[in-house]
């Protein structure tokens, strides 16, 4: 993103330095000659990379549930969006989406709600994004449940997973996962499929699934603590607990 003249380059990365941890992005804030690079954990541009041609946006009033610091809804700016709102209920990223958004001056809402305040959101959606979002919560269902209801009728769900590689309908439930304590539910594809069935969803399709690469999440300077590479054995096919290493799920759910 390109810098305004009048704004000190130097200010911006020491304001940026104290927001770390950055998991999405990267971003790059550039002036003449001059840049740095905020160079987060997650390549959030591959993810988009997969999705951006899933569906038009165009005209329509979208929503990103468990947005971080916006990087997909900086992206989804460019598509002519109706509106587009941001659900997440951390300070930090909210810190990280308001100093972007200070330099980009976007039409984005921020709000400071999770998933289950979809219940209660005066606003329906036409497309919602769900992004990584779904094996953190204690109740998929219920999480399923509160974005359909986000949703006007015949809307649709971009949503995405991390899934146990089984052809059979059944969920993984780890102690810790690739060293994350706080992963609840790793379904298979057709036990998704099946969650988003009994949540009110006529359809659920699979568009990819990837495994998730030391290239796509990493350590950089920018965050603190440790990053995949770690959270592997030496061969880097398996889990240190043992379990097949992060794949992802891609599904287009829609709303009857």
């Amino acid at each position: 993103m390109y810098i305004e003249d009048n704004l000190n380059l130097d200010t911006l990365y020491q304001e940026a330095w104290a927001l770390r941890p950055w998991r999405k992005g990267p971003f790059i804030l550039e002036q003449h000659d001059r840049a740095f690079k905020i160079e987060s954990e997650w390549r959030s541009d591959f993810k988009w990379d997969i999705l951006k041609d899933c569906l038009d946006l165009k005209g329509k009033h979208v929503a990103d549930v468990g947005c971080n610091n916006g990087y997909h809804l900086f992206c989804m700016a460019k598509e002519n969006c109706a509106s587009l709102s941001g659900f997440d209920p951390s300070t930090l990223y909210k810190a990280q989406f308001t100093y972007l958004n200070a330099l980009l001056k976007l039409p984005i809402l921020y709000e400071s709600l999770g998933v289950e305040d979809l219940r209660t959101y005066p606003k329906r959606f036409d497309v919602i994004f769900c992004l990584g979002v779904l094996y953190h919560r204690k109740d998929p269902h219920s999480a399923l449940k509160a974005l359909h209801m986000g949703l006007n009728k015949q809307g649709v769900l971009i949503l995405d997973s991390l899934i146990y590689d089984s052809p059979l309908e059944v969920a993984l439930c780890p102690r810790t996962y690739a060293k994350m304590n706080n992963v609840y539910f790793i379904p298979s594809p057709r036990a998704l499929q099946n969650w988003a069935f009994k949540a009110g969803f006529s359809s659920c399709t699979l568009l990819t699934q990837r495994t998730t690469t030391t290239q796509e999440q990493r350590k950089t300077i920018w965050i603190e603590g440790l990053s995949l590479e770690h959270f592997l054995d030496p061969s880097g096919s398996k889990s240190v607990e043992g379990y097949h290493a992060p794949m992802r799920g891609y599904f287009i759910l829609t709303k009857g």
